[in-house]
């Protein structure tokens, strides 16, 4: 079965079934989404990750940042966040990603991967404070990266690579029946940046 058949849409719908992820690839040219890049970089309030895991606060290597409509709060890996109010370059780019989806978002989990070592581990956003069965639109800047599903019950597995520029939407019961991850990789990347526009149900 072709995965990546699109019949004439702008999109591919990559999963077999029980969930529904859609890939635009690059929707952003090169030299735009560089722009971009540099812009969020130098312009978002990046602050290193936490995790509280087994009752112990974990740091991690990789630097977030959470900006929404409002000061919305936002619990995951059981530490709160509260949003900064969005800035311009956010603004456009959600403007981008909605128009090119037909979704709406209120808010923007932020992710900076310094290098090709940092990734994170399987996972669902399942979160409570988030819009059950919304969309969840990943935007991503800087180097080109795997991206990895796997079915909860019977282990299928399906990889998606995100190269500079491209969108990736999840929704409908993919946080219900499939993990993700981003992979840390040997093979020398670079830092990528990759926006995660949600829903947070007020």
């Amino acid at each position: 079965m072709d995965l990546f058949s699109n019949n004439n849409r702008d999109f591919s719908t990559i999963l077999p079934y029980d969930g529904v992820v859609d890939y635009y690839g690059p929707i952003i040219g090169k030299l735009e989404a560089t722009n971009y890049y540099k812009t969020l970089l130098n312009e978002i309030d990046w602050k290193a990750d936490q995790a509280l895991i087994f009752g112990k606060l974990i740091t991690t290597k990789r630097s977030v940042a959470w900006y929404a409509d409002e000061a919305f709060s936002y619990t995951y890996s059981k530490i709160t966040k509260t949003a900064l109010v969005w800035n311009e370059v956010l603004l456009e780019l959600k403007q981008i990603v909605e128009s090119r989806s037909g979704e709406t978002f209120n808010s923007c989990l932020l992710n900076l991967y310094h290098d090709e070592s940092e990734g994170m581990s399987w996972h669902s956003d399942g979160e409570k404070d988030l819009k059950k069965h919304g969309a969840i639109a990943s935007l991503s800047f800087g180097a080109e990266r795997k991206f990895c599903f796997k079915h909860k019950k019977d282990g299928t597995k399906v990889d998606v690579v995100l190269p500079h520029g491209s969108l990736l939407i999840m929704k409908g019961k993919t946080q219900e029946n499939w993990l993700h991850r981003l992979p840390p990789t040997k093979i020398k990347k670079g830092p990528r940046i990759n926006l995660t526009f949600r829903t947070i149900v007020k």
